[in-house]
């Protein structure tokens, strides 16, 4: 199948109510970011940037925080040879740099309206664009709703749309819980959010998914491989480099225990809908139609010929999920 073919064939989807239709894989911009990953190669993420784009995949999720605008320039870069563009979102680091976010930080230390137009300002220069088609704050907790000065941050959000500098706004919501979003959606401030969600960690199905699914919120799904713990190459001699964060993610008794419960779902879920368990932890998310878009991400050229190969509308249906919960495995490898 030629790039133009397969092109063609990527399926797409709403970005929520109103929002542009993206491709349901879409390019998770963080490994190339120079940042956290171990060692990376611009020119071997440049190849595969350019093979998504050949595939289809018209949606790239970036942040500044993934190597200080790294990550964001690259997209550009890919844009520029390519002379094309595609959907591109990007994220506000928080002002305290203290990933999850939490109710006890003021908001004013956390997303502040001055430093929100900074960093909105920096992002469009790394991008090379005059609007961000999404910006999202790159971590949320509900309990900042409450703070007194959500109400000129909310005012600050509309005043960029209006200027033309951000044409949505989302929220990537907190590893340790997404119901730390739950309001955030009901309030209407938002157009998408980005939650962690896979065949380990499902509970993005229980509330958020369903009521993104009423209020029209688009949906982007990260972590789809649970770090590489779903890719079904994982072993128990695997090593990590120390510069790279999986080297803490899966450190100690944690590999084995990850292998273990993976070669348990891999029985459950490799067949003729997915030959592997990698493809089958993208399928597992797009099964569920509330999900806009899912974000594995791709540092090589395999990496996205396989991943945009998984986009092919042969899904898991309800007794199929049913299955799979009962491999839910809640637990935050990030802290």
């Amino acid at each position: 199948m030629s790039a133009s073919d397969a092109a063609l064939k990527m399926p797409r989807r709403p970005l929520g109510r109103g929002g542009p239709f993206v491709s349901e894989i879409g390019f998770g911009g963080w490994g190339i970011g120079k940042s956290m990953w171990g060692r990376t190669d611009d020119h071997e993420s440049m190849k595969a940037l350019r093979a998504a784009l050949d595939c289809g995949i018209d949606y790239f999720d970036t942040a500044y925080a993934y190597g200080h605008g790294h990550s964001e320039r690259l997209i550009a870069r890919l844009f520029k040879e390519a002379g094309r563009r595609a959907t591109v979102s990007t994220k506000v680091p928080p002002k305290n740099m203290e990933w999850p976010g939490h109710p006890r930080a003021r908001l004013e230390r956390v997303f502040a309206p001055d430093w929100v137009r900074l960093c909105a300002e920096r992002s469009l220069r790394n991008l090379g664009v005059d609007c961000l088609d999404l910006l999202q704050f790159h971590v949320w907790h509900d309990g900042w709703l409450q703070d007194p000065l959500w109400p000129e941050l909310a005012r600050t959000m509309a005043d960029m749309k209006a200027e033309g500098k951000v044409r949505r706004w989302g929220a990537s919501l907190n590893n340790d819980d997404p119901d730390t979003g739950l309001a955030l959606v009901k309030s209407g401030a938002v157009d998408a959010v980005q939650v962690l969600f896979n065949m380990f960690d499902q509970r993005a199905a229980d509330r958020l998914l369903p009521l993104c699914r009423e209020k029209g919120v688009g949906v982007i799904a990260r972590c789809p491989y649970d770090e590489g713990g779903l890719t079904g190459t994982l072993t128990r001699e695997t090593r990590f480099e120390p510069e790279d964060f999986r080297s803490h993610y899966f450190g100690g008794e944690r590999l084995l225990e990850t292998c273990r419960r993976a070669e348990a779902l891999t029985r459950v879920v490799v067949g003729p809908k997915a030959e592997t368990l990698a493809a089958a932890a993208l399928k597992y998310c797009l099964s569920f139609d509330a999900v806009s878009t899912v974000i594995p991400g791709m540092r090589r050229v395999t990496h996205v010929t396989f991943n945009a190969r998984a986009a092919d509308g042969r899904y898991f249906d309800a007794a199929e999920l049913a299955e799979i919960a009962k491999h839910r495995w809640v637990r935050d490898y990030y802290l």
